[in-house]
């Protein structure tokens, strides 16, 4: 006895091919928008000094001064966004935070390292410059500007 070639019918062919084609479009619609990174609305933040920040996270940032960092830490109320700007060669550094603002899909930060003020006397020790913002806790990623 031969055994006849195996084959799909014509009709479960055309409903595997429709399942296909359904399968992409619902593939399709179930991708995350792209960011065009406008603006929806600044955020509300305050800046944390050494004594309010979480034992954590002041671990972690003794560990990356070494380095330029930028970081995200979260508890179950706040969001914590560090950046450091590594060592420079004097004191007298501050940092500015330009903007935080929500974009569509993420969170966007803007900071600048401020030198001393001119006719400052900054101490002549190597410093290692941080921040540390604290603000709402959303589950967007952070982007750095």
């Amino acid at each position: 006895m031969s055994k006849k070639p195996w084959r799909i019918s014509p009709l479960l062919r055309s409903l595997f091919l429709a399942v296909l084609c359904l399968a992409a479009l619902l593939a399709g619609g179930c991708q995350v928008s792209k960011d065009d990174g406008k603006k929806v609305r600044d955020l509300e933040f305050a800046v944390v000094g050494d004594g309010d920040v979480p034992a954590e996270l002041k671990q972690i940032i003794a560990e990356k001064t070494a380095q330029p960092f930028k970081l995200t830490f979260s508890d179950e109320q706040n969001l914590y966004i560090v950046v450091g700007y590594g060592p420079q060669s004097t004191g007298g550094y501050s940092i500015a935070v330009k903007e935080l603002y929500l974009t569509s899909n993420s969170i966007v930060i803007d900071t600048e390292l401020l030198g001393p003020e001119k006719g400052e006397n900054p101490a002549p020790e190597t410093s290692y410059p941080y921040v540390v913002v604290k603000t709402e806790n959303l589950e967007n990623p952070v982007i750095f500007q």
